[in-house]
């Protein structure tokens, strides 16, 4: 069992920018594929970043392309999403996930077996 827990999250006017960093502990990740979700209200969870153990594979949804950036430090097993340039419609939940299946850099919620509880982005314009 993975444990996660997310942070950095909180209230930001629009083009400011935010760190969100996500925690792991329990049973080790090692080998572990980790992903960014979001969630606003009213819509479904959608995929924002993911990125493989190595760290050498990084997706984005297009949505955020170019203005986010996830990363991890495997050693700390920290994994992190860099926000600029932030806008009203990133607001939502954002969940942390992990995908223990190594080597499938997943964007789909259903392949992630294990969730953080969320942290709230709020961007204002």
């Amino acid at each position: 069992q993975v444990q996660l827990v997310e942070s950095g999250g909180g209230l930001v006017q629009a083009g400011g920018s935010l760190r969100l960093s996500c925690a792991a502990s329990g049973r080790t990740a090692s080998g572990y594929t980790m992903g960014w979700f979001r969630q606003a209200p009213g819509k479904e969870r959608e995929f924002v970043a993911s990125i493989s153990w190595s760290g050498s594979y990084t997706y984005y949804a297009d949505s955020v392309k170019g203005r986010f950036t996830i990363s991890r430090v495997n050693a700390k097993n920290m994994v992190y999403l860099q926000m600029n340039t932030l806008k009203p419609e990133d607001t939502a939940v954002y969940y942390c996930a992990a995908d223990p299946r190594y080597g499938r850099v997943s964007v789909l919620t259903s392949d992630y077996d294990y969730w953080g509880q969320g942290t709230q982005v709020t961007v204002s314009s």
